[in-house]
């Protein structure tokens, strides 16, 4: 990894100190045989972003690790991202709170060719989109269902992007 995009990821989070820290782990099914694990760190920002509109933010950084193929004959990547996510309540389910989350953060991947696809570059966009609840005494758990979509956005061809279904636990520590 280059020396500007470690100072990036660094920067990107010192603005966050003060905010409620924690963590995410997300199994990662993709399309065809992929199989992966995101580990993440968050910085929860629960100030609504909007006093009309009750919206918050968490900022995550993570590594994330795919694998393709067979046992004796697979290929590996590994993924660095920085993601905000955007969470809007929706209602509630048996007394569960449902918010909707979105984002679309930045990626570095190890490898540009990974499942049989040639992405191009290197950088790619992580957008997201989920549904997810919290729980526990002071809400401190998070249960996610999400889409992850990773693409360079057609800035090089070809650009075929890579999608993914992940279910994430996440602590937070107060």
């Amino acid at each position: 990894m280059t020396k500007p995009t470690l100072l990036f990821f660094f920067l990107a989070f010192s603005a966050a100190t003060s905010a409620a820290p924690g963590y995410a782990i997300d199994v990662i099914r993709g399309e065809g045989a992929v199989n992966g694990v995101k580990l993440a760190y968050q910085y929860h920002i629960d100030q609504p972003l909007n006093s009309d509109w009750p919206v918050t933010l968490t900022l995550e950084t993570s590594a994330n690790f795919w694998e393709y193929g067979e046992r004796d004959e697979y290929d590996s990547n590994l993924v660095l991202a920085l993601s905000p996510i955007l969470r809007i309540p929706v209602g509630k389910i048996h007394g569960f709170p449902i918010e909707a989350e979105f984002g679309i953060g930045v990626s570095l991947l190890d490898d540009t060719r990974f499942a049989g696809k040639d992405v191009s570059t290197h950088y790619q966009f992580e957008d997201r989109i989920g549904v997810s609840t919290v729980f526990g005494n002071q809400q401190q758990y998070r249960l996610a269902l999400r889409y992850l979509h990773y693409s360079n956005a057609g800035f090089k061809k070809p650009n075929p992007g890579l999608d993914f279904i992940s279910l994430s636990f996440s602590q937070r520590w107060d």
